[in-house]
């Protein structure tokens, strides 16, 4: 079981992602993300957000949003607890990325990149702007076979 963080960067309606293909054994390879990583020992989610949004991206994030939980139970990389945050007060000059390529997505392409099926839950929720939430989404290999926002099934 692990803790990592993701955020999604955004300006201009657009978010700030991350095409995840330099990382070897990487469970996000070819996909599209926001930006994140795992927890260093004794870090709080926003610390966790602040300095993999630093690391990855060079920018510094000023004020941020707490969006939701998500609970990834997967077969072939176990389970995973996901705090997802968004962020549009931000400053610096972006760096080039060591796990894969950043790019400023508009919002409305979002769902025509590759991306696991749950992020596409997510990301509807971010952009619906619900209040904050636990989403729980279980897969076998790279196939969603089930999906609950706030303790109800939806998938």
């Amino acid at each position: 079981m692990k803790n990592t963080s993701l955020c999604y960067i955004e300006q201009d309606g657009r978010y700030l992602m991350l095409h995840r293909t330099k990382k070897e054994n990487d469970e996000n390879h070819d996909k599209w993300i926001g930006i994140g990583g795992k927890f260093e020992p004794g870090e709080s989610p926003e610390e966790c957000m602040l300095r993999e949004a630093r690391e990855e991206t060079g920018l510094t994030l000023h004020s941020w949003r707490y969006r939701g939980i998500v609970t990834f139970v997967s077969d072939q990389w176990g389970t995973e607890y996901m705090h997802l945050f968004t962020s549009s007060d931000f400053s610096g000059t972006l760096i080039d990325c060591d796990e894969g390529v950043l790019e400023w997505i508009d919002r409305d392409e979002l769902l025509r990149l590759t991306l696991w099926e749950g992020d596409r839950i997510f990301l509807k929720l971010l952009r619906t702007d619900e209040p904050f939430f636990s989403l729980k989404l279980c897969y076998t290999g790279d196939h969603l076979t089930s999906a609950a926002l706030n303790g109800q099934p939806i998938l």
